[in-house]
Protein backbone atom coordinates (compact mmCIF):
# COMPACT_ATOMS: atom_id res chain seq x y z
CA UNK A 1 0.00 0.00 0.00
CA UNK A 2 2.63 2.49 -1.07
CA UNK A 3 1.52 6.10 -0.90
CA UNK A 4 2.73 9.21 -2.64
CA UNK A 5 3.19 11.16 0.59
CA UNK A 6 2.47 11.12 4.30
CA UNK A 7 -0.38 13.55 3.67
CA UNK A 8 -2.41 10.76 1.98
CA UNK A 9 -2.02 8.36 4.89
CA UNK A 10 -5.16 7.74 6.95
CA UNK A 11 -4.17 6.70 10.43
CA UNK A 12 -6.11 4.20 12.49
CA UNK A 13 -6.83 6.80 15.18
CA UNK A 14 -8.73 8.86 12.61
CA UNK A 15 -10.14 5.98 10.56
CA UNK A 16 -11.35 2.42 11.01
CA UNK A 17 -8.28 0.50 9.86
CA UNK A 18 -6.76 -2.09 12.18
CA UNK A 19 -3.53 -1.40 14.06
CA UNK A 20 -0.86 -3.96 13.25
CA UNK A 21 1.08 -5.96 15.83
CA UNK A 22 4.81 -5.43 16.36
CA UNK A 23 5.52 -8.65 14.48
CA UNK A 24 3.46 -7.50 11.50
CA UNK A 25 5.03 -4.06 11.55
CA UNK A 26 8.55 -5.47 11.58
CA UNK A 27 7.94 -7.97 8.74
CA UNK A 28 9.74 -5.83 6.09
CA UNK A 29 12.90 -5.76 8.24
CA UNK A 30 12.69 -9.26 9.74
CA UNK A 31 16.04 -10.35 8.29
CA UNK A 32 17.70 -7.10 9.39
CA UNK A 33 16.34 -7.53 12.91
CA UNK A 34 17.79 -11.03 13.12
CA UNK A 35 21.17 -9.61 12.13
CA UNK A 36 20.82 -6.91 14.82
CA UNK A 37 20.09 -9.54 17.46
CA UNK A 38 23.24 -11.38 16.45
CA UNK A 39 25.29 -8.17 16.75
CA UNK A 40 23.79 -7.49 20.19
CA UNK A 41 24.60 -10.98 21.45
CA UNK A 42 28.16 -10.65 20.20
CA UNK A 43 28.52 -7.20 21.79
CA UNK A 44 27.58 -8.56 25.22
CA UNK A 45 30.66 -10.76 25.40
CA UNK A 46 32.89 -10.11 28.37
CA UNK A 47 35.37 -12.19 30.30
CA UNK A 48 33.59 -10.96 33.44
CA UNK A 49 30.79 -13.44 34.06
CA UNK A 50 28.53 -11.06 35.99
CA UNK A 51 28.56 -8.57 33.12
CA UNK A 52 27.35 -11.26 30.73
CA UNK A 53 24.69 -12.44 33.16
CA UNK A 54 23.17 -9.04 33.86
CA UNK A 55 23.41 -7.75 30.29
CA UNK A 56 21.93 -10.88 28.76
CA UNK A 57 19.17 -10.94 31.38
CA UNK A 58 17.84 -7.51 30.51
CA UNK A 59 18.53 -7.70 26.74
CA UNK A 60 16.56 -10.97 26.60
CA UNK A 61 13.75 -9.54 28.73
CA UNK A 62 11.20 -9.19 25.95
CA UNK A 63 11.50 -5.57 24.81
CA UNK A 64 9.85 -4.38 21.60
CA UNK A 65 13.18 -3.43 19.93
CA UNK A 66 11.39 -0.36 18.60
CA UNK A 67 14.39 1.98 18.66
CA UNK A 68 16.72 -0.27 16.64
CA UNK A 69 13.85 -0.92 14.24
CA UNK A 70 13.65 2.83 13.60
CA UNK A 71 17.28 2.86 12.49
CA UNK A 72 16.59 0.01 10.07
CA UNK A 73 13.33 1.41 8.70
CA UNK A 74 14.65 4.93 8.12
CA UNK A 75 17.90 3.73 6.54
CA UNK A 76 15.99 1.50 4.12
CA UNK A 77 13.39 4.22 3.48
CA UNK A 78 16.26 6.49 2.39
CA UNK A 79 17.59 3.84 0.00
CA UNK A 80 20.45 2.46 2.10
CA UNK A 81 21.68 -0.91 0.84
CA UNK A 82 24.62 -1.66 3.16
CA UNK A 83 24.95 -3.42 6.51
CA UNK A 84 26.22 -0.70 8.89
CA UNK A 85 22.62 0.11 9.85
CA UNK A 86 22.54 -3.16 11.78
CA UNK A 87 25.54 -2.15 13.87
CA UNK A 88 24.02 1.26 14.64
CA UNK A 89 20.68 -0.32 15.47
CA UNK A 90 22.49 -2.52 18.00
CA UNK A 91 24.25 0.54 19.43
CA UNK A 92 20.90 2.27 19.95
CA UNK A 93 19.51 -0.79 21.74
CA UNK A 94 22.55 -1.01 24.01
CA UNK A 95 22.14 2.66 24.94
CA UNK A 96 18.45 2.12 25.64
CA UNK A 97 19.22 -0.93 27.78
CA UNK A 98 21.82 0.99 29.77
CA UNK A 99 19.22 3.68 30.54
CA UNK A 100 16.78 0.99 31.72
CA UNK A 101 19.35 -0.47 34.10
CA UNK A 102 20.06 2.94 35.59
CA UNK A 103 16.39 4.00 35.66
CA UNK A 104 15.31 0.92 37.59
CA UNK A 105 17.95 1.60 40.22
CA UNK A 106 16.92 5.27 40.56
CA UNK A 107 13.22 4.37 40.69
CA UNK A 108 13.81 1.36 42.98
CA UNK A 109 11.72 -0.69 40.53
CA UNK A 110 11.23 -4.39 41.13
CA UNK A 111 9.30 -5.41 38.01
CA UNK A 112 9.82 -4.83 34.27
CA UNK A 113 7.97 -6.65 31.47
CA UNK A 114 6.63 -9.13 33.99
CA UNK A 115 10.06 -10.13 35.29
CA UNK A 116 12.18 -9.04 38.20
CA UNK A 117 14.34 -6.05 37.35
CA UNK A 118 18.08 -6.59 37.14
CA UNK A 119 18.63 -4.53 40.26
CA UNK A 120 16.12 -6.66 42.18
CA UNK A 121 17.89 -9.81 41.03
CA UNK A 122 21.57 -8.82 40.97
CA UNK A 123 21.64 -5.69 43.18
CA UNK A 124 21.97 -1.98 42.52
CA UNK A 125 25.75 -1.90 42.23
CA UNK A 126 25.85 -4.59 39.54
CA UNK A 127 23.04 -2.91 37.58
CA UNK A 128 24.73 0.50 37.57
CA UNK A 129 28.12 -0.88 36.60
CA UNK A 130 26.77 -3.12 33.84
CA UNK A 131 24.84 -0.12 32.55
CA UNK A 132 28.17 1.69 32.36
CA UNK A 133 29.62 -1.29 30.48
CA UNK A 134 26.82 -1.12 27.91
CA UNK A 135 27.34 2.62 27.40
CA UNK A 136 31.07 2.17 26.82
CA UNK A 137 30.53 -0.85 24.55
CA UNK A 138 28.10 1.25 22.53
CA UNK A 139 30.78 3.94 22.13
CA UNK A 140 33.29 1.32 20.99
CA UNK A 141 30.85 0.14 18.34
CA UNK A 142 29.92 3.61 17.10
CA UNK A 143 33.58 4.50 16.68
CA UNK A 144 33.90 1.41 14.51
CA UNK A 145 31.42 2.87 12.03
CA UNK A 146 33.98 5.65 11.40
CA UNK A 147 31.44 8.40 10.72
CA UNK A 148 31.84 11.64 12.66
CA UNK A 149 28.23 12.72 12.16
CA UNK A 150 27.02 9.40 13.55
CA UNK A 151 29.20 9.85 16.63
CA UNK A 152 28.01 13.42 17.10
CA UNK A 153 24.32 12.43 16.94
CA UNK A 154 24.75 9.63 19.46
CA UNK A 155 27.02 11.56 21.82
CA UNK A 156 24.60 14.50 21.85
CA UNK A 157 21.67 12.17 22.41
CA UNK A 158 23.28 10.44 25.39
CA UNK A 159 24.10 13.80 26.94
CA UNK A 160 20.54 15.08 26.56
CA UNK A 161 19.08 11.80 27.84
CA UNK A 162 21.21 12.19 30.97
CA UNK A 163 19.86 15.72 31.42
CA UNK A 164 16.35 14.34 31.06
CA UNK A 165 16.96 11.75 33.74
CA UNK A 166 18.13 14.47 36.14
CA UNK A 167 15.14 16.68 35.25
CA UNK A 168 12.80 13.80 36.01
CA UNK A 169 14.54 13.24 39.33
CA UNK A 170 14.06 16.92 40.20
CA UNK A 171 10.35 16.64 39.32
CA UNK A 172 9.69 13.68 41.61
CA UNK A 173 7.27 14.66 44.42
CA UNK A 174 6.88 18.10 42.84
CA UNK A 175 3.17 18.75 42.39
CA UNK A 176 3.80 22.13 40.75
CA UNK A 177 5.18 20.62 37.54
CA UNK A 178 3.27 21.97 34.53
CA UNK A 179 2.52 20.43 31.15
CA UNK A 180 5.52 22.05 29.44
CA UNK A 181 7.89 20.89 32.18
CA UNK A 182 6.48 17.39 31.86
CA UNK A 183 6.82 17.38 28.07
CA UNK A 184 10.38 18.66 28.33
CA UNK A 185 11.33 15.61 30.41
CA UNK A 186 9.74 13.31 27.82
CA UNK A 187 11.54 14.97 24.92
CA UNK A 188 14.88 14.78 26.69
CA UNK A 189 14.63 11.42 28.40
CA UNK A 190 12.61 9.32 25.96
CA UNK A 191 12.05 11.04 22.62
CA UNK A 192 15.71 12.01 22.13
CA UNK A 193 16.80 8.42 21.50
CA UNK A 194 13.93 7.94 19.05
CA UNK A 195 15.10 11.09 17.28
CA UNK A 196 18.71 9.87 17.23
CA UNK A 197 17.64 6.51 15.79
CA UNK A 198 15.75 8.09 12.90
CA UNK A 199 18.57 10.57 12.26
CA UNK A 200 21.08 7.73 12.00
CA UNK A 201 19.03 6.00 9.32
CA UNK A 202 18.87 9.21 7.34
CA UNK A 203 22.62 9.78 7.61
CA UNK A 204 23.39 6.27 6.40
CA UNK A 205 20.86 6.55 3.58
CA UNK A 206 22.21 9.86 2.30
CA UNK A 207 19.02 11.76 3.06
CA UNK A 208 18.68 15.38 1.95
CA UNK A 209 18.73 18.12 4.57
CA UNK A 210 14.95 18.41 4.32
CA UNK A 211 14.53 14.68 4.76
CA UNK A 212 16.91 14.62 7.73
CA UNK A 213 14.93 17.37 9.44
CA UNK A 214 11.75 15.45 8.77
CA UNK A 215 13.19 12.22 10.14
CA UNK A 216 14.41 13.98 13.27
CA UNK A 217 10.96 15.52 13.82
CA UNK A 218 9.31 12.16 13.16
CA UNK A 219 11.45 10.47 15.81
CA UNK A 220 10.90 13.20 18.37
CA UNK A 221 7.11 13.26 17.92
CA UNK A 222 6.84 9.46 17.79
CA UNK A 223 8.87 9.11 20.98
CA UNK A 224 6.74 11.73 22.72
CA UNK A 225 3.51 9.96 21.70
CA UNK A 226 4.95 6.65 22.86
CA UNK A 227 5.77 7.97 26.34
CA UNK A 228 2.43 9.76 26.67
CA UNK A 229 0.68 6.45 26.12
CA UNK A 230 3.02 4.73 28.59
CA UNK A 231 1.84 7.27 31.16
CA UNK A 232 -1.79 6.58 30.24
CA UNK A 233 -1.26 2.83 30.58
CA UNK A 234 0.08 3.31 34.11
CA UNK A 235 -3.54 4.03 35.10
CA UNK A 236 -5.48 1.89 32.63
CA UNK A 237 -3.58 -1.14 31.35
CA UNK A 238 -3.89 -4.83 32.01
CA UNK A 239 -1.01 -5.58 34.38
CA UNK A 240 -0.44 -8.94 32.71
CA UNK A 241 -0.02 -7.22 29.33
CA UNK A 242 2.34 -4.48 30.52
CA UNK A 243 4.33 -6.55 33.00
CA UNK A 244 4.25 -3.76 35.58
CA UNK A 245 1.99 -2.72 38.42
CA UNK A 246 -0.67 -0.06 37.88
CA UNK A 247 0.14 3.12 39.72
CA UNK A 248 3.91 2.72 39.70
CA UNK A 249 4.34 6.34 38.62
CA UNK A 250 2.11 7.53 41.44
CA UNK A 251 3.95 5.37 43.96
CA UNK A 252 7.20 7.03 42.85
CA UNK A 253 5.70 10.52 43.08
CA UNK A 254 5.96 11.23 39.34
CA UNK A 255 3.68 14.05 38.11
CA UNK A 256 2.59 12.71 34.72
CA UNK A 257 0.03 14.29 32.39
CA UNK A 258 -3.08 12.51 33.78
CA UNK A 259 -2.24 13.81 37.27
CA UNK A 260 -1.42 17.30 36.00
CA UNK A 261 -4.77 17.36 34.20
CA UNK A 262 -6.68 16.52 37.39
CA UNK A 263 -4.86 19.24 39.35
CA UNK A 264 -5.61 21.82 36.65
CA UNK A 265 -9.18 20.78 35.81
CA UNK A 266 -10.59 18.81 38.74
CA UNK A 267 -12.46 20.01 41.78
CA UNK A 268 -10.46 21.50 44.66
CA UNK A 269 -10.89 18.22 46.52
CA UNK A 270 -9.64 16.16 43.58
CA UNK A 271 -6.70 18.50 43.01
CA UNK A 272 -5.75 18.36 46.69
CA UNK A 273 -5.93 14.56 46.69
CA UNK A 274 -3.63 14.27 43.69
CA UNK A 275 -1.24 16.89 45.03
CA UNK A 276 -0.89 15.01 48.28
CA UNK A 277 -0.38 11.71 46.50
CA UNK A 278 2.43 13.17 44.37
CA UNK A 279 4.13 14.87 47.28
CA UNK A 280 3.97 11.81 49.55
CA UNK A 281 4.28 8.97 47.01
CA UNK A 282 3.10 5.46 47.77
CA UNK A 283 -0.10 3.67 46.79
CA UNK A 284 -2.38 4.57 49.70
CA UNK A 285 -4.41 7.04 47.64
CA UNK A 286 -4.35 5.12 44.35
CA UNK A 287 -8.05 4.25 44.30
CA UNK A 288 -9.12 7.85 44.95
CA UNK A 289 -6.61 9.25 42.45
CA UNK A 290 -7.78 6.78 39.80
CA UNK A 291 -11.39 7.81 40.39
CA UNK A 292 -10.41 11.48 39.97
CA UNK A 293 -8.53 10.66 36.76
CA UNK A 294 -11.56 8.89 35.35
CA UNK A 295 -14.02 11.57 36.46
CA UNK A 296 -12.05 14.40 34.82
CA UNK A 297 -11.35 12.62 31.52
CA UNK A 298 -7.62 12.85 32.18
CA UNK A 299 -6.73 9.70 30.26
CA UNK A 300 -8.57 10.80 27.14
CA UNK A 301 -6.90 14.20 27.38
CA UNK A 302 -3.49 12.51 27.52
CA UNK A 303 -4.46 10.34 24.56
CA UNK A 304 -5.46 13.50 22.68
CA UNK A 305 -1.96 14.86 23.25
CA UNK A 306 -0.52 11.56 22.03
CA UNK A 307 -2.67 11.54 18.88
CA UNK A 308 -1.55 15.08 18.09
CA UNK A 309 2.10 14.06 18.44
CA UNK A 310 1.55 10.98 16.29
CA UNK A 311 -0.05 13.11 13.57
CA UNK A 312 2.93 15.48 13.64
CA UNK A 313 5.16 12.43 13.20
CA UNK A 314 3.15 11.35 10.17
CA UNK A 315 3.29 14.83 8.66
CA UNK A 316 7.07 14.98 9.13
CA UNK A 317 7.59 12.13 6.65
CA UNK A 318 6.10 14.01 3.70
CA UNK A 319 9.46 14.44 1.94
CA UNK A 320 10.37 10.74 1.99
CA UNK A 321 9.79 8.83 -1.26
CA UNK A 322 7.16 6.07 -1.29
CA UNK A 323 8.29 2.63 -0.05
CA UNK A 324 7.15 -0.24 2.12
CA UNK A 325 9.55 1.06 4.77
CA UNK A 326 7.90 4.47 4.79
CA UNK A 327 4.55 2.70 5.12
CA UNK A 328 5.86 0.93 8.21
CA UNK A 329 7.03 4.22 9.74
CA UNK A 330 3.58 5.67 9.20
CA UNK A 331 1.96 2.61 10.77
CA UNK A 332 4.27 2.86 13.77
CA UNK A 333 2.60 6.18 14.57
CA UNK A 334 -0.71 4.34 14.86
CA UNK A 335 0.86 1.63 16.98
CA UNK A 336 2.40 4.15 19.39
CA UNK A 337 -1.06 5.54 20.20
CA UNK A 338 -3.32 2.50 19.95
CA UNK A 339 -1.20 -0.09 21.79
CA UNK A 340 -2.26 -1.61 25.11
CA UNK A 341 1.20 -2.52 26.41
Amino acid sequence: MTRSSAATYHSAFSASGPVLSVQQLFAPIAADMQAVDAVIRKSLHSDVVLIRQVAEYIINGGGKRLRPALVLFTARACGYGGTAHGDLAAVVELIHTATLLHDDVVDESELRRGNKTANALFGNAASVLVGDFLYTRAFQMMVGVNNMRVMQVLADAINIISEGEVLQLLNVHNADVGVEDYLRVIRYKTAKLFEAATCLGGILGGATEEQERGLAAYGMHLGTAFQLIDDVLDYSADEAATGKHLGDDLAEGKPTLPLIHVMQNGSPEQAALVRGAIENGGRDEFAGVLAAIQATGALEEARRYARAEAQLAIDALASLPPSIFKDSLLQLSDFAVARNH
